[in-house]
């Protein structure tokens, strides 16, 4: 603790994973991380109330794994957010990962060798492929509320349109650069930075929760970067296959909340009335 009342962070690096029934993919998750960096991390799982028995057999294979129950489902970022609480000031480096990613060799190290590379970075995400190699688009721009609308709306139809491929740049521009926001489903944290904002927005249960952090810190001085040189897998889906419905929802609740934090009012009335019609539509379209 420092004389303002600051915490004093260390240089030890832990991993922290939301889990909520993760099945096999969190043995892979821990596996592969071994050799992901030289220095052997702490792993937390921040369990939202599995019942498969995953997180607790983990914890009992692992020495280096330890299990943190959250007490309910309280989502991802309040999943994260209660991990990262139960780490030690020493644990100035924290990484939140989906169980269900496949390490890359050397990913983390690449990772902690860009933080010495900025030193405002807060927030550093690797390079993300799918199961058939396809770069995931997980650096993107803050969404103004025009190209948020065009992306919802002709995203899926017209994905190839100018406001989706001006928001998913990461999967066209593989450099290492400053993001706008970087996906939740893998990101190095520097702890102060994540700190200095107050973590996750613990009232996005799921989605936009790191879309919505991803801007705090950048308004807050910090840096979101891109680090293509590393490199991650993400089998996307697992958690979450059995309730795709509520999920869907989930996704939409959460942008119409996003929007509706940053156009406040009386004035911005009609607009959230909008958005929040189109989005209901829009979810009964995607749910028939």
């Amino acid at each position: 603790m420092t004389a303002s009342g600051e915490t004093r962070y260390g240089d030890d690096l832990a991993v922290v994973t939301v889990t909520y029934s993760p099945g096999e993919t969190l043995e892979n998750f821990i596996g592969t991380l071994a050799g992901a960096a030289s220095r052997s991390p702490r792993v937390v799982l921040a369990d939202n109330g599995s019942t498969d028995g995953a997180p607790e057999a983990a914890a009992a294979a692992h020495e280096h794994v330890e299990l943190v129950r959250t007490g309910g489902n309280l989502g991802y970022g309040g999943g994260a957010n209660r991990g990262i609480a139960a780490l030690g000031p020493e644990f100035g480096w924290v990484v939140v990962a989906n169980p269900d990613l496949e390490w890359g060799p050397g990913s983390l190290d690449e990772l902690l060798a860009a933080a010495g590379r900025w030193p405002r970075g807060g927030a550093f995400g690797p390079l993300i492929t799918e199961r058939d190699g396809a770069v995931y688009p997980s650096a993107r721009e803050v969404p103004s509320l025009g190209k948020g609308i065009g992306h919802g709306v002709l995203g899926k139809v017209w994905p190839s349109n100018p406001w989706t491929t001006a928001y998913k740049q990461s999967s066209t521009d593989v450099s290492e650069r400053v993001a706008g926001w970087l996906s939740g489903s893998c990101q190095l944290f520097r702890r102060e930075a994540f700190d200095s904002v107050g973590g996750f927005d613990e009232r996005y249960f799921m989605y936009f929760e790191d879309v919505d952090l991803g801007e705090r810190l950048g308004d807050a001085g910090w840096q979101n970067v891109y680090v293509p040189t590393a490199v991650v897998m993400h089998i996307q889906g697992v958690s979450t296959a059995k309730a795709s419905t509520a999920m869907l929802a989930a996704h939409h609740d959460s942008a119409y909340r996003y929007i509706a934090d940053r156009h406040q009012g009386a004035r911005w009335a009609p607009v959230r009335a909008a958005v929040k019609a189109g989005l209901t539509a829009r979810l009964k379209i995607q749910c028939r």
